[in-house]
């Protein structure tokens, strides 16, 4: 496959990124900042642009299979977030390329709760509330759109650096829990389970979770 990816610096994008040279699909990684050191495997093709711009997007989307967005704003820049989707949609728009979203996990519903969800547990930490919010406004916007083939990917609540595995669990809109009641999942295998679905693509216009 030729698959874009936005944010491909980030942490969870340069896994992205690797995981998909690994299976052998051609990447093109996007940069905002082409003086800026990214670090990325010298198998993957690196062009400068910015999610936030449609002409960007529709221009390093031409001809890709994917379009994956895994940007991430720093503290304090979270209306990005949504700048970035609204271009992500308007460039995508009537291309037909698929787009693969890592969201976040604060709008998914508790186990077994009355519909409240992550942000709403009193013991969510003040300190993630801002990304939170982006990231539920986030897939606000995606669900509003009725013309890009997008799915939306919600991590498990604890998203650390780890292993590859290779192992998952897939879930629609609940918090996914183990028998301790602890959800998590490493960037490496989110990473997994996101080329999974650009491969075998089984959600359409939805949102989806992964976690152990």
């Amino acid at each position: 496959m030729n698959i874009t990816v936005f944010g491909a610096t980030g942490n969870v994008g340069s896994r992205v990124v690797a995981e998909a040279l690994a299976r052998g699909h051609r990447v093109t990684a996007v940069v905002r900042n082409p003086a800026k050191p990214h670090g990325l495997p010298a198998a993957a093709a690196i062009a400068v642009g910015d999610a936030r711009h449609p002409e960007d997007v529709a221009r390093l989307a031409a001809g890709q299979d994917a379009v994956i967005s895994a940007t991430r704003p720093a503290p304090g820049s979270e209306a990005e977030l949504a700048a970035a989707t609204k271009g992500l949609l308007a460039g995508l728009a009537g291309t037909g390329v698929r787009l693969l979203v890592v969201g976040g996990a604060g709008s998914l519903t508790l186990p077994g709760g009355d519909g409240a969800t992550v942000v709403d547990d009193p013991d969510f930490p003040p300190a993630w509330l801002p990304i939170a919010l982006a990231c539920n406004e986030q897939l606000d916007l995606h669900r509003l759109d009725t013309e890009v083939d997008w799915a939306y990917l919600s991590p498990a609540a604890l998203l650390e650096p780890g292993e590859r595995t290779g192992r998952y669990r897939l879930g629609r809109d609940e918090l996914l829990v183990d028998a301790d009641g602890t959800s998590a999942i490493s960037m490496e295998d989110l990473a997994v389970a996101l080329l999974d679905e650009a491969e075998t693509p089984v959600h359409h216009r939805t949102r989806f979770t992964a976690a152990y």
